[in-house]
């Protein structure tokens, strides 16, 4: 697992063996979106990799929607962390 994976499973976590929770895949979601983003910023004729970008961006936006139901604290929580809605 690469650090950056690990850093922010260590900062999404709830509890200490947490690794899939909600919280957890949004925010490596949020790191791939943003790893992707600045890919396209290079690489502007990739069309290929939009469709993985687009497939993170709707389960984030699917994950956030179930977070923002069943917990919403976490879901205020989750915002502030990742800077997302402003």
């Amino acid at each position: 697992m690469n650090k950056s994976k690990k850093k922010m499973i260590d900062l999404m976590k709830i509890n200490s063996k947490d690794v899939g929770s909600s919280e957890v895949q949004i925010g490596l979601l949020s790191e791939k979106i943003n790893s992707l983003s600045d890919h396209f910023k290079k690489n502007k004729g990739d069309k290929h990799s939009t469709r993985g970008l687009l497939k993170a961006v709707n389960q984030r936006k699917r994950l956030l929607e179930y977070l923002k139901n069943n917990n919403f604290e976490s879901y205020k929580n989750i915002l502030t962390k990742l800077n997302l809605r402003k």
